[in-house]
């Protein structure tokens, strides 16, 4: 199951999912609030809320088992699953997240939290603005196609879930330590893969999933923090023969 993180949806995967869906079964949710998933009022817009909504997804899918590849949010929401349920979880693929210890919000992550502004930069954003803003944090240009369907998913509804989520996530360092401290007894199998032109979730933070798992480490240069984008090919090679080792 490859879960994304903010802002992102199920085709952050589209280079990888089809080649590991030749493996195994394989699944990308667009997850509640991000995508072409609905973005309903009612729903809990929290770490333990997303950590629900995937579990009940497994459920429904009849999965007793999963391969969890997360990214971004992805991690914490994925690392929740599997403190709740650590005997569901066979491997972890961890791009670019994981536990921070002492992590501290991004620059766009302290906007977001803070009420009224958060709504205005939400509300002032343009697609030129957004594209410029990401790609001034990239170590290379991010494709077009890329930044303009994340700009185009990102209507109100899913602004509005963004700052809920963050509004309600005080401390994610000390949140993603704790679930991965909970986990450790289990010397999870992981493959850890960082960019290490990550302008938000530094690439200080990969070495210290040795810490938590049983971890393959690869760090990748000239990659930012959607790795997957930046060296598609690259990042499949590394997670496809770690799934298969995995898969026996």
């Amino acid at each position: 199951m490859f879960v994304h993180g903010n802002p992102g949806s199920s085709e952050d995967w589209s280079v990888l999912l089809p080649r590991v869906g030749e493996l195994v079964r394989a699944v990308a949710p667009d997850m509640p609030g991000y995508g072409k998933a609905d973005r309903p009022r009612r729903f809990d817009y929290t770490v333990p809320g997303y950590a629900r909504h995937l579990a009940k997804l497994l459920e429904s899918l009849g999965v007793e088992k999963v391969h969890l590849v997360l990214h971004d949010f992805g991690g914490a929401w994925g690392l929740q699953l599997a403190s709740d349920g650590p005997e569901r979880i066979a491997s972890l693929t961890l791009v670019n997240v994981g536990a921070m210890p002492g992590y501290r919000w991004h620059k766009f992550a302290r906007i977001w939290r803070t009420p009224i502004l958060g709504e205005l930069f939400q509300l002032a954003s343009t697609r030129r603005a957004f594209r410029s803003l990401l790609n001034a944090d990239n170590p290379r240009p991010f494709p077009t196609e890329f930044t303009d369907r994340m700009f185009e998913d990102a209507d109100w509804p899913m602004k509005r879930a963004v700052l809920q989520l963050y509004r309600a996530t005080d401390d994610i360092g000390g949140l993603t330590v704790r679930l991965a401290e909970s986990l450790r007894s289990r010397n999870l199998p992981a493959l850890v893969l960082w960019g290490d032109g990550d302008a938000y979730l530094p690439v200080t933070y990969a070495e210290t999933q040795k810490d938590y798992f049983d971890a393959q480490l690869h760090i990748l240069p000239g990659c930012g923090h959607w790795p997957m984008i930046d060296e598609p090919e690259r990042v499949r090679e590394l997670v496809l023969p770690f799934l298969r080792a995995q898969l026996g």
